[in-house]
């Protein structure tokens, strides 16, 4: 498997969030209850798994990696994905103060909370087309296989350092889980 092998399929258990998002944000505009601590178990998952483990393989190693082979980050895909990262955090964040108040009883945070959600789950539905089918596409064009290989070592070192042995597969079982919970499976 390549380095950009392993970030797409990291994209696809990304994606079954955004659709466990989704259906969250429904159902609570449509009036019904939400387990009471799904917000903190998404944000979780986001901020660890999405965020520090696979962004941070893709700040701290595809895309310099990318930009030492040519591809510019100023004026280029890997600044646009960049500030969209920034963009998701932000929503996060929201999402993560919003589901607080909520769990201290403060109902009128819940439409703060699906927004979030609702504008977290946008943003990185075509934040991972971009990727996937661009500039994946690109680094695939301009890494050779010993980048790939080096990369694929770097990420290991990323999954170990940031989320810990064992983590990935965790965060998995939650997306699972939340799936589960709301009926999707």
């Amino acid at each position: 498997m390549s380095a950009t092998e392993e970030l797409k399929h990291e994209h696809q258990i990304i994606k079954r969030m955004l659709a466990v998002l989704d259906t969250a944000a429904a159902r609570a505009e449509g009036g019904q209850a939400l387990p009471p601590d799904f917000f903190s178990r998404a944000v979780d998952f986001i901020r660890n798994f999405a965020d520090r483990c696979h962004h941070g393989k893709e700040e701290d190693n595809l895309y310099p990696a990318m930009e030492r082979r040519g591809i510019p980050r100023e004026g280029g895909p890997i600044g646009v994905m960049l500030v969209e990262h920034e963009q998701g955090r932000a929503y996060v964040k929201g999402m993560q103060e919003a589901g607080q108040r909520l769990a201290k009883g403060d109902r009128a945070a819940l439409k703060e909370a699906t927004g979030n959600a609702r504008g977290y789950s946008r943003l990185l539905n075509q934040h991972i087309d971009k990727e996937d089918n661009i500039l994946y596409a690109m680094a695939d064009q301009v890494l050779s296989t010993t980048d790939q290989q080096e990369l694929m070592a770097k990420f290991e070192e990323v999954e170990r350092e940031r989320i810990g042995p064992g983590k990935h597969h965790e965060y998995v079982k939650l997306v699972e889980d939340l799936e589960r919970e709301l009926g999707l499976t």
